[in-house]
C-alpha cells in the first residue's frame, strides 16, 4: 500500500496514469459506451460511479493547460435536459485542477467522441448509468 493514493484506484490504471505523456487522453466511460469496440487499453471498474473516480483521478493527474480545451464531454441532444452529472464534474474539476486549466466543458458529437476514443491511451468503463457520463481528459505536465 502506498500512502497518499486514493484506494479506489487500482494499481494498472495509477500505472497507465504514470505512463501517459503530455496530451495523451484518459476516458472515464459509462456503462453504456462501447469501450471495447474503440479501446487500445480498457479497465473495466464496473462497480465504480464515476464522480467517485473522477474525484481520485484529479488529484494525480494534471490537465493540459495548452490546449483551450483539456475536457471533453459527448455532447446531449438539443432536446434533451442538461444532464445533472456534468454540475459533479464542474465541482470536483474546480476543486481539483491546480495549474487553471480547465475554464469549461468542451462538447464532441457522440460519434465524434467515439473517434477521438480510438486514439485515447486508455478508456476506463465504469458502472455508471447517468446519461452523457462519459468525459475525456487530456493529461498535462506536472
Amino acid at each position: 500500500m502506498l500512502r497518499t493514493i486514493p484506494r479506489i484506484l487500482p494499481p494498472k490504471l495509477v500505472e497507465y496514469m504514470m505512463e501517459m505523456g503530455h496530451s495523451d487522453v484518459l476516458i472515464l466511460a459509462d456503462a453504456n459506451f462501447p469501450g471495447t469496440a474503440h479501446a487500445k487499453r480498457i479497465l473495466r471498474m464496473d462497480g465504480i460511479l464515476i464522480p467517485e473516480l473522477l474525484e481520485a483521478v484529479l488529484q494525480l493527474y494534471p490537465l493540459d493547460n495548452f490546449v483551450p480545451d483539456p475536457v471533453r464531454l459527448m455532447k446531449n441532444l438539443p432536446t434533451e435536459p442538461v444532464p445533472e452529472i456534468w454540475e459533479t464534474y464542474r465541482n470536483l474539476l474546480k476543486k481539483y485542477d491546480k495549474d487553471d486549466a480547465f475554464h469549461d466543458f468542451a462538447f464532441v458529437d457522440r460519434l465524434s467522441f467515439y473517434d477521438e476514443a480510438e486514439r485515447a491511451y486508455v478508456i476506463v468503463q465504469t458502472g455508471d448509468e447517468s446519461r452523457y457520463a462519459n468525459i475525456m481528459l487530456q493529461k498535462g505536465i506536472c
